[in-house]
């Protein structure tokens, strides 16, 4: 993420330690229903302290979907709402709750882990992505997940507690960069490396695509590692369908045969973004990148 937008948007879970540890408490005891209708309540105080966020959903709804100002709000209201359940899932998940999964294009994930090779799990900031951490089964390889390095103790001991059983370690991503060695070794062993593709983070370095109909950037590493390594690429969404199920879609992204590196990685990054819009405009409440994503 760069610095700009760092600023605006952290990417760190809201909330003390111990209101965290104190809601994966209640939620042993109490029905998630419940605590939806609080955060029914409290997002619209929310939405008026995160004024910078609630200005980019606004505009994101009026300029990418032609919504009515009445109708602009209201969706940026749910997506608030929308956004504060879908923490809630991950906390009820820690309690010991689960939810109906249902996976669309799983050979795609079974495939690519029954080869020698390893491959590329795209994450984006839409949905639950770290639901799917819990549902796909890594039997045959490991997969190591990117993940923000300034996140809370308690998410960050709760997700390695739910990892443990699932073959799966976390890379905190460091300023210095020094996450790159265990990406890049993690394929070298014929693992799975899961990161993020819709944010510029860390190194500068972007591919502008297509996305609404306008130039945006997009983030050059996961792209040049995959065509560095000639390896295929699995877009994942996990996006929440109702009060206890989602829906996990699973893409592939081939690897280019034709054309310069440079030109392979803007194919695949190209390819990412045109899904993650398909995705959007099926679930537009469900975009979680509080910032102008097109400055």
């Amino acid at each position: 993420m760069d610095i700009e937008k760092e600023k605006d948007w952290s990417g760190k879970t809201d909330g003390m330690p111990w209101m965290q540890r104190s809601l994966i408490f209640m939620f042993k005891y109490i029905n998630i229903r419940i605590l939806y209708a609080v955060m029914a309540v409290v997002v619209m105080f929310y939405m008026v302290f995160n004024h910078k966020g609630y200005i980019a959903m606004y505009r994101f709804f009026r300029k990418r979907f032609c919504f009515s100002p009445v109708k602009a709000f209201f969706n940026v209201y749910m997506n608030h709402y929308k956004f504060g359940q879908i923490i809630l899932d991950r906390f009820a998940f820690y309690a010991g709750k689960r939810f109906d999964m249902t996976t669309v294009g799983n050979d795609n994930f079974s495939n690519l882990m029954k080869g020698e090779d390893g491959f590329i799990m795209l994450s984006s900031h839409v949905g639950n992505y770290e639901l799917c951490g819990y549902h796909l089964k890594a039997d045959t390889k490991k997969i190591y997940a990117l993940v923000f390095a300034g996140e809370t103790e308690t998410v960050m001991k709760n997700r390695s507690k739910m990892f443990e059983g699932h073959n799966i370690n976390m890379i905190p991503v460091m300023s210095d960069m020094s996450h790159l060695f265990a990406v890049n070794n993690a394929l070298s062993d014929g693992n799975v490396v899961s990161m993020p593709g819709d944010r510029v983070f860390g190194s500068q370095k972007s591919i502008s695509c297509k996305f609404f109909g306008e130039s945006a950037k997009f983030p050059y590493g996961p792209f040049a590692t995959a065509v560095q390594r000639e390896l295929p690429m699995l877009p994942v969404f996990v996006m929440k369908e109702s009060c206890k199920s989602y829906r996990i879609y699973v893409h592939k992204i081939d690897y280019p045969q034709e054309g310069k590196r440079a030109e392979k990685a803007a194919f695949m990054a190209q390819e990412f973004a045109s899904l993650l819009e398909t995705t959007l405009k099926s679930y537009p409440t469900q975009w979680f990148n509080y910032y102008d994503f097109w400055s």
